[in-house]
């Protein structure tokens, strides 16, 4: 969706400006080891509002998200709740206040080990004396109504099951529904569609829309514009820690993003100029030389297998919604989750992984949709994690060679600019954007002959999604085959050469140029869903 595009959702109703406000920052800073990250920010958000929160990675977002949740307290300035001083101590403390969040993260929210109901009703079982695990029948009768909130109609089969069986989305769902139970004063929603279909993201803002009739005040925090100028009522914008934008709707968005990007940038994003056009762009045919090519290969159980060849100098970008068959796609040809049938070929050879480390000694490279679950070590630095896939070519009678090492995480931070103290920096100390190029300058520090990114754009800001594009078009000039996947057309229009339409595991359009305009593609979209 385009920044000017709300779909068939009206305009935000106007808040009062003389409503008071929910929550209040009042001079807010902080710092770590001598940083400042947030500089005196002050924001009123007043009950029946929805805020935008606008900033690229590092701009202290997560840092004030946090200390609204009460996870940071060590900081300065004043966090008022319904006009009164508030001290958020603790996670709970900010609870009981009211203030809701449900972090981009998913997996800090869940409990692995506890069933899907124990999960929805998990911060009323904490808060319990006792053992209210004993009654199943009253927990069971909680959850199926807490869960209500979101109309997700999970049957009681499902409620039983361990929560690490739901899919990412409806882990998301399990947390939203889980936080408005609670009648929350303010919800703080950290990127919420990014695990979410088409469908899942407009159940979400008919939500917001009667939260907001409701008189709940919500800071919405999301890169995607679309949804910001569908759903809120005012835009605020952080940069190095300091607000630097307020407005009210209409919003002018070339103003905020200079704003936010301390440069103009045009409001929808066109396929950059630099980007190196293949040789078929516009004309849906031609020599490209075939990297990849898969023939009767099913990407979805029971659906027709399919037909698809990855050439060597473009960059190909499949588009498709939750369940499309993106990530079977990008998991098979990375051997992570074999094809069942079917034939695939890399140059011209079969090619069969089994596993990722097949796949690898082969030079294709994948970048996951889920970074912290598939990709991020914790506790490890950026050098190592880079490293990781390369550890044996790195070392010699088995001990790692430190100094190589590092140069491959400095190479990533020079590359892709990752903001960073250096290449010893614990990937835990980075902003999600920069967390994702420390992903993707992995698969770069070995030149692939294939590189899949599977959502790279997740959760990422403006800067860091054109600085990983222009890296995913270099590699395509130098004789590579890219393959970016993502349920966001205008992510996959800005880098890609070829755009295909993937739609219940079935390709629907494969398209150049003119042929791959915005409008045919969500027409093609729509038609298959």
């Amino acid at each position: 969706m385009s920044p000017t595009d709300t779909g068939t959702r009206g305009p935000a109703a106007p808040v009062p400006a003389t409503a008071p406000a929910a929550v209040s920052l009042r001079g807010v800073g902080m710092a770590f080891g001598g940083k400042t990250v947030l500089e005196s920010v002050s924001l009123d958000i007043a009950p029946g509002s929805v805020v935008a929160l606008l900033g690229a990675n590092g701009a202290g977002k997560s840092t004030l998200i946090k200390i609204l949740s009460g996870v940071h307290t060590d900081h300065s300035g004043q966090v008022e709740v319904n006009g009164g001083p508030a001290a958020l101590r603790s996670p709970l403390a900010a609870r009981q206040l009211g203030i809701q969040t449900v972090h981009q993260r998913i997996g800090e929210g869940i409990v692995p080990g506890l069933t899907v109901a124990e999960n929805l009703v998990f911060e009323e079982l904490a808060q319990r004396r006792g053992n209210p695990f004993l009654d199943g029948r009253r927990l069971l009768a909680r959850a199926r109504e807490i869960q209500s909130a979101l109309d997700l109609g999970w049957s009681d089969q499902v409620l039983k099951r361990d929560v690490t069986e739901l899919g990412i989305s409806d882990r998301q769902l399990l947390i939203l529904a889980r936080a408005l139970a609670t009648s929350p004063r303010l919800l703080v929603l950290d990127e919420p569609t990014s695990a979410l279909s088409a469908a899942e993201a407009e159940r979400l803002f008919a939500l917001v829309e009667r939260m907001r009739g409701d008189g709940i005040a919500v800071l919405y925090v999301s890169h995607r514009l679309g949804e910001i100028d569908a759903l809120a009522d005012r835009l605020v914008v952080l940069r190095d820690g300091r607000l630097t934008e307020d407005q009210s709707k209409p919003f002018d968005w070339d103003r905020a993003l200079r704003a936010m990007l301390a440069q103009a940038q045009g409001a929808q994003t066109a396929r950059p100029t630099d980007a190196k056009q293949s040789p078929l762009s516009g004309s849906g045919s031609g020599s490209g030389e075939t990297a990849v090519s898969l023939k009767g290969v099913p990407l979805l159980p029971g659906r027709t297998p399919q037909d698809l060849d990855l050439r060597a100098g473009e960059v190909t970008g499949v588009v498709g919604l939750l369940g499309a068959g993106k990530t079977e796609l990008a998991r098979g040809l990375f051997g992570a989750e074999p094809f069942a049938t079917g034939t695939v070929e890399l140059d011209g050879r079969p090619y069969t992984p089994r596993r990722p480390a097949d796949a690898i000694r082969r030079g294709v490279h994948l970048v996951p949709e889920d970074r912290h679950a598939d990709a991020l070590v914790p506790g490890w630095s950026l050098a190592q994690n880079v490293s990781l896939p390369f550890l044996r070519a790195l070392s010699t009678a088995g001990l790692v060679n430190r100094r190589r090492e590092n140069a491959l995480g400095r190479g990533t931070i020079e590359q892709l600019g990752v903001v960073a103290r250096d290449e010893h920096s614990t990937v835990e100390e980075l902003s999600g954007g920069n967390q994702q190029k420390v992903v993707v300058g992995r698969w770069l520090a070995e030149k692939p002959r294939v590189l899949i990114l599977d959502e790279p754009f997740r959760g990422v800001d403006i800067g860091a999604r054109r600085d990983i594009g222009r890296r995913a078009r270099a590699l395509a000039a130098e004789g590579a085959a890219v393959l970016v996947l993502s349920a966001d057309v205008d992510e996959v229009l800005e880098v890609a050469d070829r755009v295909v339409v993937l739609a219940a595991g079935e390709i629907h359009l494969d398209a150049y140029g003119e042929d791959a305009e915005r409008d045919r593609v969500i027409r093609t979209i729509s038609a298959s869903v």
